[in-house]
């Protein structure tokens, strides 16, 4: 019980140690660059009714399609361990990599890659 209080009385002066520096131990010189807002490499002062391109939004659009089938590429090779239908296992991952092929192929001959206006 001793050492329940000793370790108890350490962390408790140690947060108000580290309060008491957070207290009065602040940045005094505040920098123009850390008080402006971080807006991915935009300028924050600029109007913000700048237009994107669709391309950018079509690629982008496609790289969350393509991120979230290859996430559930990644529990296919446990799923060989654990069922015993491990024919229909390869035949399921052949048909979802195919799918994946096929629509890969279907927006490059579309121009759905092209940055190119």
């Amino acid at each position: 019980m001793n050492g329940f209080f000793f370790v108890l009385f350490s962390i408790v002066i140690f947060i108000g140690l580290l309060c008491f520096l957070i207290y009065f131990l602040p940045s005094r010189l505040p920098d123009n660059q850390k008080s402006s807002p971080y807006e991915c490499g935009f300028d924050p002062l600029n109007s913000a009714r700048i237009p994107f391109s669709f391309r950018f939004f079509l690629v982008a659009i496609l790289f969350l399609l393509f991120d979230l089938e290859i996430a559930l590429l990644f529990p296919l090779p446990y799923s060989f361990v654990f069922l015993l239908e491990q024919v229909f296992v390869v035949f399921l991952s052949f048909f979802f990599i195919c799918l994946l092929s096929v629509g890969l192929l279907y927006e490059w001959i579309n121009g759905g890659l092209d940055w190119a206006d």
